[in-house]
């Protein structure tokens, strides 16, 4: 990550651990509470979607704990070096107790995946996208949750709550990349992964996960290209928007 972005992030995450919170409406769609917050430490504010754990809906397939997830997710991405998930952390003194908070990104919420997918110059980043996902496990990639930031014409992944499962739970609308080779700067942070967790990924996941996510990345170093979407096996979420 380059300099300028690194110290942003720092920005950002130091804004969302360490502001004070006002609530300002509850966003929609969601099957989960998830509320819109702003987040404000001295002459600084920013907004956030807070997820709190109080607020989740039970899942037969997924244990509880989605927060913590959402949290990885951002861990992984930064250790991958992707830039692609917005900050998040969990945090306990939230107006309904803890959960997650994420970045809130200011984008065209008119474009998704599929619209996003006939911008040429926007398929490096959706490549990426696909090959976290495959390390991280992602169980619900939907189409709406690949959001473009028009300011920067980056593009970020969202909920990702569903992930990280020790049991293959790969589920995503990105496929179109399938049989691609894997960038080289992933492939050697995935084999930094399969060798070792950094304590602020694994202390967000059980044993088994950590266990499963090596094993993951192990794979993905070795076979270095995104797979190819097996027609027999239900690969894809629904809804898929």
């Amino acid at each position: 990550m380059p300099e300028d972005q690194r110290q942003l992030s720092t920005h950002h995450l130091e804004l969302l651990t360490l502001g004070s919170t006002e609530i300002l409406g509850r966003l929609p769609y969601g099957s989960n509470a998830t509320l819109l917050l702003e987040l404000t430490l001295g002459s600084e504010n920013i907004r956030a979607v807070y997820k709190p754990e109080s607020g989740e809906r039970p899942l037969w397939d997924y244990p509880s704990g989605l927060s913590r997830r959402e949290a990885a997710a951002y861990q992984l991405d930064t250790i991958l070096g992707l830039n692609a998930v917005p900050e998040t952390i969990v945090r306990s003194d939230l107006p309904f107790g803890p959960g997650s908070l994420q970045r809130f990104v200011e984008a065209d919420f008119t474009q998704h995946y599929f619209s996003l997918l006939d911008q040429e110059g926007l398929h490096s980043q959706l490549a990426r996208i696909c090959a976290f996902d495959l390390i991280a496990n992602s169980g619900d990639r939907k189409s709406g949750h690949i959001l473009l930031e028009p300011a920067t014409n980056k593009l970020f992944a969202i909920d990702n709550g569903l992930s990280f499962h020790e049991e293959p739970k790969l589920r995503t609308v990105i496929w179109e990349f399938g049989g691609s080779q894997i960038d080289e700067d992933i492939l050697e942070a995935a084999a930094r992964l399969a060798s070792s967790v950094p304590d602020e990924l694994a202390l967000l996941l059980s044993d088994q996960e950590v266990t499963s996510l090596r094993r993951r990345a192990r794979r993905v170093a070795r076979t270095k290209k995104l797979p190819v979407v097996e027609p027999d096996y239900r690969h894809y979420p629904w809804p898929i928007v």
